[in-house]
Order: C-alpha cells, then structure tokens, then sequence
C-alpha cells in the first residue's frame, strides 16, 4: 500500500501523530506493531495524562486514542514490521502481511522491558517471572513477591503489587534508589514493602513455578536463598530500534538519533517517543513527540509539492 505518512507504532507518539497526520488530511497508514497499543496497555491507573481529574485505565486511554485518530481518517492496521528500507524515497516497509511504500515516515515504535539473563528466568516467565506487575499482579494474592529495580517503575510496581501480595520485597543493586522523592517516599511508609539494598539475583529458583531467588550481596559476596513466589523486573526498557540498525544512526543502549527534536538525517523520516527519548518516558511527552513529528512531516511533504 503505498501511502503519504506512514506511522510505526501504537502508543501515545504514534497515535497522537496519527491524529494530527489524519486531521491534515493526509491520509495516514499506522501500522501497530506486535504489541498494539504499546507499554500503556499495561497500566492500571494512569493518573498524570492531563484532562482526566479521577485518572483512566491505561487500555481505555489507548482505545480511546486510536478510536479518534481511525475518526479522523487513519488507516490503522495490526501488521509488525520485518524490514525497512530507508536508501531512497519513497521508504520501503515490509510487514508480516506485505509491503507498503510512504514518502514521510514517523518512527514511534517505543520500547520494551528488559530481562535480567538468568538461567531460568525465560523458563519460568508466566509462571511467576514477569515484567509487568499490573498485568499478573492478581495471580499473587497471598503471596510474597520481590520487584527488581531501583527507579519509579519499580516502587510504582511495588506498590500496586501490595493490593495482592503478603509482602513486596525490592531489591536494589546499589546503596540507594533513584526514583523521584514521591514515590520513594510512598515505598518507604508502606508496611508491606521492604527495601533491600547492595543486591543482586543471580537465578530464579522452582521447578515449574517460582518458589524463591538466588541472591547476592555485591559488597560482601555472600550467597543466600530468598522464599518468595513471584519476580517482578522493572529494570528499564530497550528502545525497538534493531529493525533500522545501519541505516539510522543511534546513541546510547540503541534510541534513534534525532536532530531538531524529531527529524533524523534521513529527509522525511521522524521520530516520535520512547524509541528517541531516553530522558523523560513518559506518556505525556510520547504525545507531544507524536505531535511535533506529524506536524514536521505535514511541513516536509508540503515542501516536496511547492
């Protein structure tokens, strides 16, 4: 399908990018990627996106965004990119299901969570290893679970986790945490949640389902086994670049390149999100991105016409 704008992703970058491209009357094509609806579809309460005093449902904000940008005129397709080709315009996209060719592209494919590379912890994942608290959360009532991290996602986890859970243990590879001063300060006063500093998990332990962790004091050393039966990774995420390795330039763990907040060195390509913003990550600012990209590509394809 051969298209003006073309959108990869289906967060709150692109989907606010998919709004204002629709809204322009160019006609966008979004194609949603693996997970649609991207990391929001796995929060709760999302309580700081302006206009919603009493909070929304992640998965509801989502739904939401997507009903008003395919309103508008946005052609919204759940295909996951296999290839790219950024050499000449107009870009080519292969997917799952076939191809599509764009003269803009707005790249807002997000990230994702990262694991921590233990021997079981891929085998036991969905059998009480998991890297989304709001997700599985329910299937621990009763039960003692350990989060591993030391910034907001992982005291946000921990704390929705003590609406099920006995007792949240954190665990910190360093001394200190370096969430905000509100959520740390939320973890610290919560009676089921302690804090467990200069740690490190070296395996999960159970046979079909966790029964506890292998841990490590990174001052001393010293090895024990901790009972628990759910692990909760909240260790950050990797920006979904691997796909534009040698044709997009990136710094960092891998986050796109972007010069004037959005444009890459590629003429008519953008970058909206968390797959560039390695600073902030919020869902707010995914949309502002979103927006200065859809805008951006609406002035370069303006110019293209004279």
């Amino acid at each position: 399908m051969d298209t003006k704008v073309l959108i990869l992703g289906s967060g709150p970058a692109a989907l606010t990018a998919a709004i204002y491209a629709a809204r322009a009357d160019l006609k966008p094509l979004l194609l949603a990627g693996p997970e649609p609806g991207g990391q929001l579809m796995w929060t709760t309460d999302v309580e700081n996106f302006p206009g919603f005093a009493k909070g929304i449902q992640g998965p509801e904000l989502m739904e939401n965004m997507k009903a008003q940008a395919v309103r508008f005129g946005t052609t919204y397709l759940e295909e996951s990119v296999t290839a790219v080709d950024l050499s000449k315009s107009p870009y080519a996209v292969t997917t799952n299901v076939g191809r599509h060719q764009a003269t803009a592209i707005i790249i807002a494919t997000g990230a994702s969570a990262k694991w921590l590379g233990l021997p079981n912890e891929q085998r036991l994942r969905g059998k009480g290893v998991s890297a989304c608290a709001t997700c599985d959360g329910f299937f621990f009532k009763g039960q003692e679970v350990v989060v591993v991290g030391g910034g907001d996602a992982a005291m946000e986890e921990a704390t929705f986790l003590t609406k099920f859970a006995t007792k949240v243990t954190i665990l910190v590879r360093k001394e200190a945490l370096r969430a905000s001063k509100a959520m740390i300060h939320r973890a610290q006063h919560d009676p089921k949640i302690t804090i467990k500093y200069n740690t490190s998990v070296i395996d999960v332990l159970g046979r079909d389902k966790v029964e506890g962790l292998k841990l490590k004091d990174v001052l001393t050393g010293a090895v024990e086994e901790f009972s628990c039966q759910g692990l909760f990774l909240a260790i950050g995420h990797q920006p979904n670049t691997e796909i534009f390795k040698g044709q997009l330039e990136v710094v960092g763990p891998g986050y796109l390149k972007v010069e004037n907040q959005v444009m890459t060195a590629k003429p008519g390509v953008f970058v909206a999100g968390d797959v560039g913003d390695w600073r902030y990550r919020q869902a707010v600012t995914a949309a502002g991105w979103g927006c200065m990209a859809a805008l951006e590509a609406e002035k370069y394809l303006a110019g293209l016409n004279g």
